[in-house]
């Protein structure tokens, strides 16, 4: 993880992004030995308003307690996707619940149904937050799973152990599903346009880019083949046709 790793969960009251925040910050701090600031903000609806709970970890000590350009955003609904996305770094990653968000704006976007999973799976609507948890561990490692379990145990009521419990290794199963069937598109190209180990665009050259430069910018988030350009005024691969405009 970098020295300072911003990260911003959003969606509407009722869903539980405060306390999500307040379980991540204390897995960090109290667990993983982590300097950490957590801040909040929400609507004065008690349900349906707008929710955002932001936690910056870093190594070090923290001048500046509130995400900048965060490394890991999730949205839980379509509003707060459509609102945060573009404050998110160009290297960072967007998690959405598909229940709720269907309008993706990257096809770089994790989108996983928590909202269902905890409706189907488990029976609460109420534990997505711990579900969505799960997953954002499994997909980043910002926090070791057995911090976050301990987090997570030491602040939900009393009696509902074994739910939480549930509906945490149910988002870090999804997690897991996810990262194997994007493994196996990877194996599935052939390897002349693989490189191991590319899973982002590296480089961005976003304060100079002229249309019609089509100069090397880095590696295709969705092939790896390393063969993203800036062309046409998009970010397009042309091997497999990636592409990114705006």
């Amino acid at each position: 993880m970098a020295q300072r790793f911003e990260v911003r969960l959003s969606g509407s009251g009722g869903q539980g992004l405060i306390m999500a925040g307040i379980i991540l910050a204390e897995a960090a701090s109290i667990y993983d030995g982590k300097f950490v600031c957590q801040t909040q903000s929400y609507g004065p609806e008690a349900r349906g308003g707008s929710s955002k709970a932001e936690v910056v970890i870093s190594e070090e000590e923290i001048d500046y307690p509130k995400a900048i350009k965060p490394d890991l955003l999730l949205a839980m609904n379509q509003k707060s996707c459509d609102a945060y996305f573009f404050d998110l770094k160009p290297t960072g990653t967007l998690v959405v619940d598909s229940t709720f968000v269907k309008q993706l704006p990257t096809t770089r976007a994790v989108a996983l149904p928590f909202t269902q999973i905890a409706r189907t799976e488990l029976g609460k609507e109420m534990v997505a937050n711990i579900v969505a948890l799960g997953a954002l561990t499994k997909l980043t490692g910002i926090v070791s799973l057995k911090s976050l379990e301990a987090a997570v145990l030491k602040r939900i009521p009393k009696g509902t152990e074994e739910l939480n419990r549930r509906a945490l290794e149910a988002g870090i199963e999804a997690a897991k599903r996810y990262l194997e069937e994007k493994e196996g598109v990877q194996e599935a190209l052939p390897l002349d346009v693989r490189t191991v180990g590319a899973a982002r665009v590296q480089t961005q050259r976003e304060a100079s880019r002229d249309p019609g430069d089509d100069s090397f910018l880095g590696t295709c988030p969705d092939c790896g083949t390393g063969h993203l350009a800036y062309l046409e005024g998009c970010v397009k691969c042309h091997i497999c046709g990636y592409s990114e405009c705006g």
